[in-house]
């Protein structure tokens, strides 16, 4: 008997999300194709239908839980839980579900924007491809596993986001974020100085800032690692 074969429902919240209890009494948001159908408080989960377990610690995760997973279809959350497990394979770890959330939010406006074309080139494919190699790489996997296996016409623009997506999830699942939060102090000071000394303001939001802030926190990455770059940057000549 597995967990799920234990699970009773205590509301259903629509023919795809159903609140249950779990084996130990905790209370558990369920979500699954078909799985609230026709069902009613006090009936059996089907455990075959089930893609993905939710267990909010606080009244405030479960409305926002409830209040997506209503709105949005599982087979969204399944292919974000295909990502998810190929990702912890890939690197030996444990995320936290938020990016189950995450993922499958990204993916439904992805896939809206390459229905009605229009996707466009992000500005800091480039930056982010050589910062974050290996989480790059592994978003351009699930592309394509959400290609073949989910039939998401997704576009490979969206392989910058998730990239993004999976450094975040990397930085809590290894409590790394002191660093972070150094360097996120270290820009603040940076555009304060850049403000004074041009005595003018500088949005933080634009696309010239964000690669800005790029090229910089590659630059705090390798100073902090004691790493330099492999090739001097060529001097083009001009005249004679």
């Amino acid at each position: 008997m597995t967990r799920e074969d234990h699970m009773e429902i205590v509301k259903v919240l629509n023919n795809n999300v159903v609140l249950a209890t779990d084996s130990d009494g905790s209370q558990v948001i369920l979500t699954g194709r078909g799985l609230g159908f026709q069902k009613s408080a006090g009936q059996r989960v089907d455990p075959a239908k089930i893609v993905e377990v939710f267990t909010p610690s606080t009244r405030e995760e479960y409305v926002t839980l409830r209040d997506f997973l209503v709105n949005i279809s599982p087979e969204y959350i399944g292919v974000a839980r295909m990502i998810v497990d190929a990702a912890q394979a890939e690197w030996q770890t444990t995320f936290q579900q938020a990016l189950i959330v995450a993922l499958a939010d990204h993916l439904v406006f992805a896939v809206k924007r390459a229905e009605t074309g229009t996707v466009t080139p992000h500005p800091l494919k480039g930056e982010v491809s050589h910062l974050f190699p290996n989480e790059y790489q592994m978003a351009r996997r699930s592309i394509a596993m959400a290609r073949e296996v989910g039939r998401l016409p997704l576009s490979d623009e969206d392989a910058v986001a998730i990239t993004l997506h999976f450094v975040n999830a990397i930085a809590f699942a290894t409590n790394d974020l002191s660093q972070t939060f150094a360097m996120t102090e270290v820009l603040s000071q940076v555009f304060e100085v850049l403000e004074s000394a041009y005595g003018r303001e500088f949005p933080t939001d634009d696309i010239n800032s964000a690669r800005f802030v790029t090229h910089l926190r590659y630059f705090f990455s390798r100073a902090a690692s004691g790493q330099q770059l492999a090739e001097q940057p060529r001097v083009q000549r001009v005249g004679p």
